[in-house]
């Protein structure tokens, strides 16, 4: 007996999940999930953040080990050279000799730090290009931007991508509090927002270096990680918290060869005492008592408001439904800050599938879903790190600490360079046979208006349909 086919509802329900929680489909992506949309995000979730082992991929602490490494060999390199020259402009009658010549032309590949970043860039990319609906890979990125550190800030380079992979990834539907600690504790973090070299005043190391505190990750900790602005927090309490963790620090690779790269609690650089942070005293207890502080941020009413605004924004509206920003709090403050049922409580509302899609894709996403739907792969990573880049969304270097933003607002002038990019997808696609709309159809479905419909039917050839496609506001829209 023939099944009954699926019902242009089921398959709207499809294309919408595939767009608001995923990267968007790839070909036959919104069939196959139209027999049970929720259902397909479910099964993501309960299968979990797929580990990237990719045996290139070292761990972030390796790659700080080598950076460092390779950075001396090179300072070493330019001092040998130097003492060449010198010698060279002393002697009579010099000339160049053949090997000379050859090394002048010849053409040196990436230095280290870059071809880190380059295989960090690929897996991060790959991942998202074969999640079957992505909600997971979209969590990652989510949660990544949240706790963002930047390429852009020395050695962090190397290890932008291990902490995305060490610090965020294992733990997107765990608990927010060990995500929170990983994050944190990261030398990537503690390098980028400058704890690495904090000093308690009446610490020993500060009292014999006379150097100070640095109130960075303090306040970027309470202000974007955790509480949010105007919570209740003050000025004195951002003081407290920067001194209780003091001391938190990163093994120097040049001083430790084997632990280089790896957090160190350096008890020299911690200040002693107790301190007070939102009205509870905290006693002197080395590292765990930063670990005290950061378990009860992670479960104050404040952070449950404001990772709740957090998610709903960005999966869901600019401004999004109070109902669904109070639904999810109440899940993370019930559950302790379990992010699987906060997430499931995310994928489940019905404000969730209810609120029009208004929201602009942000630029990496929708450079995500644009190969998605052409079905193109990544042959060479630099291609796909330079169109972020011209996007204005460049991977892992935000222009602050708050990382990029997730309202439309500031993305809206970026559109332009999307239509450079949709024509140039389409070029690489070519001619691939594929009808106006069936085109329209693997690729939005039910969401298409008539209007886009009528658009990319009207194009002049199949390369000009696709870049019509990708360019349309129901692709551009979450």
């Amino acid at each position: 007996m023939a099944l009954d086919p699926v019902s242009s509802d089921s398959r709207a329900q499809a294309a919408l999940a595939l767009h608001r929680f995923g990267f968007g489909p790839k070909t036959g992506d919104i069939e196959r999930v139209a027999a049970d949309p929720r259902g397909a995000l479910a099964a993501e979730l309960k299968a979990g953040p797929r580990p990237i082992d990719d045996p290139a991929l070292a761990s972030g602490a390796d790659d700080a080990r080598a950076t460092v490494a390779f950075q001396q060999e090179k300072k070493r390199e330019r001092e040998a050279r130097r003492m060449q020259a010198s010698a060279d402009m002393a002697a009579p009658n010099t000339m160049a000799g053949g090997d000379t010549n050859e090394m002048s032309v010849r053409k040196p590949g990436p230095p280290l730090p870059q071809k880190i970043y380059l295989s960090e860039a690929q897996a991060h990319y790959q991942a998202a290009l074969d999640a079957d609906v992505g909600l997971v890979e979209r969590l990652t990125w989510f949660w990544s931007n949240h706790f963002c550190v930047s390429a852009d800030k020395g050695l962090v380079r190397s290890l932008c991508g291990a902490y995305e992979r060490e610090a965020i990834r294992p733990h997107v539907l765990g608990k927010f509090a060990n995500m929170l600690i990983a994050a944190e504790t990261h030398p990537a973090m503690l390098l980028y927002l400058d704890n690495a070299r904090s000093f308690g005043p009446d610490s020993i190391a500060g009292a014999r270096q006379h150097k100070g505190l640095n109130e960075n990750l303090g306040r970027e900790i309470m202000e974007l990680h955790t509480l949010g602005v105007r919570s209740g927090y003050t000025q004195a309490d951002v003081t407290s918290f920067a001194k209780v963790i003091t001391g938190w620090s990163v093994y120097p690779p040049r001083r430790f060869p084997e632990r280089g790269g790896e957090f160190w609690f350096n008890e020299r650089m911690h200040e002693p005492g107790a301190q007070t942070v939102l009205g509870k005293s905290y006693a002197q207890d080395g590292f765990a008592q930063g670990r005290a502080v950061l378990e009860m941020l992670a479960h104050h009413p404040a952070t449950a408001k404001h990772i709740a605004t957090k998610l709903a924004r960005h999966f869901v509206a600019d401004n999004p439904p109070p109902d669904l920003v109070d639904r999810l709090a109440r899940r993370f403050h019930d559950t302790g800050g379990d992010l699987m049922q906060v997430t499931q409580t995310l994928v489940t509302a019905p404000e969730s599938w209810q609120a029009p899609r208004t929201k602009l894709k942000k630029p990496g996403e929708w450079m995500m879903a644009a190969m998605r739907a052409s079905g193109l792969q990544i042959r060479d990573v630099r291609r796909l790190v330079n169109t972020q880049n011209l996007l204005g969304e460049p991977l892992w270097r935000p222009p602050a600490p708050k990382g990029f933003s997730d309202d439309s607002a500031a993305w809206i002038d970026g559109l332009a360079e999307r239509l450079d990019i949709a024509n140039q997808t389409a070029r690489l696609v070519g001619n691939d046979g594929s009808e106006p709309d069936a085109m329209v159809d693997a690729v939005l479905g039910p969401l298409a208006s008539a209007e886009t419909r009528q658009t990319v039917r009207r194009a002049e050839s199949r390369p000009q349909a696709l870049a019509l496609l990708l360019m349309s506001p129901e692709f551009q829209r979450r």
